[in-house]
């Protein structure tokens, strides 16, 4: 499968047409590498360090030509590229190395092995449905049913064996043996949704990104919100996204072992 036929499948599975107004999904750089055989790594953020670590694959012998982001490395319009500025650096290496840099966001967000959709897979859940759907079954988040209730307790323990955060951050609650059922899922910065999950009939809200009056809000609404961190919640997609290549007939791909998470704590 060459670099254009892929991006083609990635296109019409998660149409970039279905991106927020704010986003800058697609092409980041393309080094006019469509027509090689897709050689891809996979991670969450397009760093500089990411694209060190496909350079230096290239100069092993991987056939690497493409770095598939989640998040974009372009949001806003750019006034220069210059040596010594990040994006100025990775249009310089693109170029220089033929490793073009391509993101699927707030589109790959909606869709069935998306960011929700996985997380909703680790934690079992069952008959799960999108908190906001956009498109036909489609949509932002998802909401279900444990496979069996569980302690507030036990599915704070799932979630850190799934995800392995750094830190894992709770709503206030008065006992950890209140049994959950009903669980909404939305990885990244989910808080603006809590609106919406509160009418689904979730007892618990696990996303990241959540700020001190949210949490105050999740509990006047009744829900316990449980922040995973931004990473931790949106990088089990992209390990699913290798494994989605691969099934295409990609020949070489793999996550990559450079991306980072940009939080630390102390």
């Amino acid at each position: 499968m060459n670099v254009e036929a892929l991006i083609n499948w990635v296109e019409a599975w998660a149409p970039p047409a279905w991106q927020e107004s704010w986003d800058n999904c697609g092409w980041q750089i393309e080094p006019g590498i469509l027509s090689q055989p897709a050689g891809v790594l996979v991670c969450l953020t397009p760093t500089l360090a990411v694209m060190a670590e496909a350079i230096r694959l290239k100069q092993e012998g991987a056939p690497v030509n493409l770095i598939f982001a989640h998040h974009p490395l372009i949001f806003s319009p750019l006034k220069s590229v210059a040596a010594g500025n990040p994006i100025g650096d990775m249009v310089r290496l693109s170029i220089t190395h033929s490793i073009g840099v391509y993101s699927a966001h707030t589109n790959f967000d909606q869709v069935a092995d998306g960011t929700a959709d996985r997380l909703a897979q680790l934690l079992g859940l069952q008959n799960a449905i999108p908190v906001v759907p956009t498109q036909n079954e489609l949509g932002y988040g998802r909401v279900g049913n444990l496979p069996r209730s569980q302690s507030l307790d036990e599915l704070l323990a799932i979630i850190q064996a799934k995800l392995n955060p750094p830190n894992l951050i709770h709503s206030p609650t008065a006992d950890l043996h209140q049994m959950i059922e009903r669980v909404a899922v939305l990885g990244g910065s989910g808080a603006s949704f809590m609106g919406a999950v509160a009418k689904t009939g979730a007892q618990a809200y696990l996303t990241s990104d959540c700020k001190f009056h949210q949490f105050q809000e999740g509990r006047d609404l009744n829900l316990i919100l449980i922040d995973a961190g931004h990473y931790a919640t949106e990088r089990p997609a992209c390990a699913k996204l290798v494994e989605k290549f691969q099934q295409q007939g990609v020949a070489w791909t793999q996550l990559s072992t450079t991306d980072e998470d940009f939080r630390q704590f102390w």
